[in-house]
């Protein structure tokens, strides 16, 4: 398997662990429909200590990093929707851990 079919599992991997994530998330905070303000920081606790993404990523992330990259993320998204959010933040998330440095996309 050559690089490019490798980053292209690694991105829907780490898109349905985000939409696992959204699953769980939801069902946690149902009592207030799935809103938290502090979403992101869920999220990054469940990837890193209670799901795949280490393994996917090659190396433990760190929790806040993860959780920086997400806000990121939502932040971009709402500026230039991408249709599939899930999708948008796994390839920023993916990319970030496979080169080491940040994402121009994070840049606004």
């Amino acid at each position: 398997m050559d690089d490019t079919a490798r980053m292209g599992d690694s991105y829907a991997a780490v898109s349905d662990l985000l939409r696992e994530a959204a699953e769980l998330h939801h069902r946690t905070y149902r009592i207030t429909d799935g809103a938290d303000d502090d979403w992101a920081s869920w999220y990054a606790d469940w990837l890193v200590y209670h799901s795949e993404l280490p393994r996917l990523l090659g190396r433990p992330p760190v929790r806040s990093e993860i959780t920086w990259l997400l806000v990121s993320a939502d932040r971009a998204d709402r500026v230039t929707p991408s249709g599939d959010w899930a999708a948008a933040y796994a390839r920023i998330i993916v990319d970030h851990h496979g080169t080491g440095e940040d994402d121009d996309r994070l840049r606004t």
